[in-house]
């Protein structure tokens, strides 16, 4: 399905892949499209045991940017189920190994949350606010942590 090893390898260790194709499984991806408002694919969605979702990625990526949104779901996952200390090293991870990913900005922003979360500690955004101006001061994240910096 994943011409990338590496996809391949998060793919089978992380994940439960369903692959519904827009004309081979036309009544089951209407039916999830609808449910999820899946509109254009490749989309590929990150959902939780419940089947709320909890990160999408749509259209189609390069394998490294890929990976380092896989990734970021699964932060996501981890925060959702109050993971917060898995949640932050999942985060992280993404950070340390995915740098110039488009990933890697919300997943500062995300760790720094899981530290506070895990610690009750607001200095965790504080720092978390100045490590996203250092290294994604032009992104989006660096907006919603400016606040954190008072």
């Amino acid at each position: 399905m994943w011409p990338d090893p590496r996809v391949v390898s998060l793919v089978n260790d992380a994940f439960l892949p369903i692959q519904l194709h827009v004309k081979d499984h036309a009544a089951d991806f209407k039916r999830f499209g609808e449910r999820y408002g899946a509109t254009w694919t490749p989309a590929t969605l990150v959902l939780d045991p419940d089947g709320t979702e909890r990160h999408r990625i749509e259209g189609f990526v390069p394998a490294d940017e890929f990976l380092a949104q896989l990734s970021l779901g699964l932060g996501h996952l981890a925060f959702q189920a109050k993971e917060y200390e898995k949640a932050e090293t999942r985060f992280r991870d993404v950070v340390r190994t995915s740098p110039s990913t488009e990933a890697a900005p919300e997943a500062q922003y995300w760790a720094g949350v899981a530290r506070y979360k895990s610690s009750d500690d607001a200095s965790a955004l504080a720092e978390t606010a100045r490590e996203i101006d250092r290294n994604y001061a032009d992104t989006i994240w660096a907006k919603k942590a400016s606040v954190w910096k008072h």
